[in-house]
């Protein structure tokens, strides 16, 4: 059998989104190549990679110079620069990357990037966002957005659950939602039973229609 060969990452912009994604990747092991002007930037991403550039203009010659055409994914950091974030896309997609995914920080920009063939993300958006349904719900601890209707959550159980099984709260045939995992005492089953009687302190890992969600928090 044909070994698979490990994926290869680039990073253009060591912003703080850039800076975090690019040590989170080399820190697990995965070769990075990392771009950014700022020589001080690019200086304190070599105790993580050997493979950081200093590279005034993004060009597309000065791009291939560092090799960034042969990585598997690249991730353009640019999102604040939209005129750079979107010719630096542009160059990497022209390149042949396989995968592409851009930095966006609105919709417009987004829908250009989308358009040119790259993955979009939001960070300060998808923050905004995190941060909105926890201060709304003090029972949500995270999630997950699988599309437009569907998320992954987790969610805290309340004294109204503790002491009752998985069966008897009845979730799936109330609210449409199927409970996919538990932690229970920093533990966590996938392999959900529905005799188990919820605990205090109890998580709950739930899939579903966000509507649905969001109706079942209401009675948390």
């Amino acid at each position: 059998m044909k070994k698979q060969m490990a994926a290869t990452y680039g990073v253009i912009g060591l912003g703080r989104f850039g800076t975090a994604l690019a040590t989170t990747l080399a820190k697990a092991g995965k070769e990075v190549i990392v771009i950014d002007r700022v020589e001080g930037k690019v200086k304190e991403m070599r105790q993580y990679t050997d493979y950081a550039f200093v590279v005034d203009e993004l060009t597309e010659t000065a791009l291939r110079e560092t090799g960034i055409q042969n990585c598997d994914v690249v991730i353009v950091c640019i999102g604040e620069k939209v005129d750079v974030s979107i010719l630096t896309t542009m160059s990497v997609l022209g390149m042949g990357v396989p995968r592409v995914i851009s930095k966006a920080i609105s919709q417009e920009q987004g829908a250009v990037l989308r358009r040119l063939g790259a993955e979009v993300v939001y960070p300060e958006q998808d923050m905004a966002l995190r941060l909105g349904k926890q201060l709304i719900s003090g029972n949500f601890l995270d999630y997950i957005s699988l599309d437009n209707s569907v998320e992954i959550r987790q969610i805290q159980v309340t004294d109204r659950f503790v002491g009752h099984s998985v069966e008897e709260i009845q979730i799936r045939r109330k609210y449409g939602l199927n409970i996919i995992a538990i932690k229970s005492d920093h533990e966590t089953t996938i392999e959900v039973n529905p005799a188990y009687r919820f605990r205090e302190d109890d998580v709950i890992t739930v899939i579903g229609k966000i509507s649905n969600m969001d109706e079942f928090e209401k009675t948390l």
